[in-house]
């Protein structure tokens, strides 16, 4: 048997308009290929036009655009099998939970989190259904289901009824921990990830408040598309708590501008009912700046003592916050503990990870 390169077809939708946790994950994994020794190739599909820093990742990627208005589910179910028809790819590697039902070749699903089965009331009955139906269909049909935490892993089992060796785990990698001199930093408390109802909104305006009241100096940012149904206004909430001007929300910022924000933060602020990983707290953590989190099995899992992990009370918020905010010693302990927490988590090997898992999957 002739030893050919690996072609892996990637579904790249995701990296498509203002990324988030999905296309971001995407990204990194596409980036650790690209510096590989081995001779895999890459072909990315997808319905418009990929952004620079994706078109930036060299030769061994090529892209394919296959037009669509309509996009989303459509696209994926009718056109992109047109696609691995024509390619016939030795496999597809599926990163936003779900793949065709036509698809034409092995595929390999990446599965962030079931929350849509956990917590059906969090969704509208249409995009629940959708959500449902497509995941379970496409996990079960896999080779394998690559997912991020062990905490997912569980929750995978539990409602798609996949186990074992047929589920992967590939965390998000950490950022390089970013050197910088030990400066005195304004009370800046930050939050970074689209804004839904399981994320808290009211309560971390809340907790804030109480915050500002003693911390005159305070602010709060808040960066995130604002997806909560029915819809919660950062602006109005702060407002109701006399700190409208305390308040800053802004929808989405270039990468420059992120990580002038994480660098200008005490502390960040991120309270979720569910998630299968939490990536933008190690983002912050690689900046130096320690999170206060709702105390649930992902955070334990993921962060352990290298964050304040609290319940959801406005007023144990506030404490925690105050204690980032302007106990020197506390900050720097937390630091301290959340640098040594990155190591575990690296692109490099999560990318190596998921080439292996679609390589044993290949015709």
């Amino acid at each position: 048997m002739v030893d050919r390169p690996l072609s892996v077809a990637v579904d790249g939708r995701e990296l498509i308009g203002r990324t988030t946790g999905v296309g971001r994950y995407l990204l990194e994994i596409l980036r650790e290929w690209r510096g590989r020794p081995d001779r895999a190739r890459y072909t990315v599909i997808t319905h418009a036009e990929p952004p620079p820093a994706a078109r930036a990742l060299g030769p061994r990627f090529e892209w394919i655009i296959e037009p669509d208005r309509v996009g989303g589910t459509w696209w994926e179910q009718r056109r992109l099998p047109r696609v691995l028809a024509r390619l016939a790819p030795d496999v597809l590697f599926a990163p936003a939970y779900t793949a065709p039902f036509l698809v034409p070749c092995p595929f390999v699903v990446l599965v962030h989190d079931v929350s849509f089965f956990a917590h059906p009331e969090w969704f509208g009955w249409r995009e629940g259904l959708r959500r449902r139906w497509l995941t379970r269909a496409s996990a079960r049909r896999a080779r394998a289901v690559v997912t991020v935490s062990g905490f997912s892993r569980g929750e995978i089992d539990r409602y798609l009824g996949v186990g074992g060796d047929r589920v992967v785990l590939a965390p998000p990698g950490s950022p390089p921990p970013i050197r910088t001199p030990s400066v005195p930093r304004a009370p800046v408390v930050l939050h970074v990830g689209s804004l839904f109802q399981r994320r808290h909104l009211p309560e971390m305006i809340e907790a804030f408040a109480l915050v500002a009241r003693t911390l005159p100096a305070a602010r709060f940012v808040l960066i995130g598309d604002n997806r909560t149904s029915p819809r919660q206004d950062p602006r109005q909430l702060a407002a109701a708590h006399g700190i409208g001007d305390r308040v800053e929300w802004r929808d989405y910022v270039s990468d420059e501008d992120l990580d002038r924000a994480y660098r200008s933060a005490r502390a960040f602020l991120f309270l979720s009912d569910y998630e299968g990983f939490a990536m933008t707290p190690l983002e912050a953590a690689a900046r130096g700046v320690p999170s206060v989190l709702l105390d649930t099995p992902a955070t334990r899992e993921v962060y352990g003592h290298a964050a304040l992990r609290v319940p959801l009370d406005p007023t144990a918020i506030a404490a925690a916050l105050r204690r980032l905010l302007e106990d020197d010693a506390a900050h720097a302990a937390i630091v301290a503990e959340v640098q040594a927490r990155l190591a575990s988590y690296s692109w490099s090997t999560s990318a190596a990870t998921i080439l292996r898992t679609l390589t044993e999957a290949r015709r």
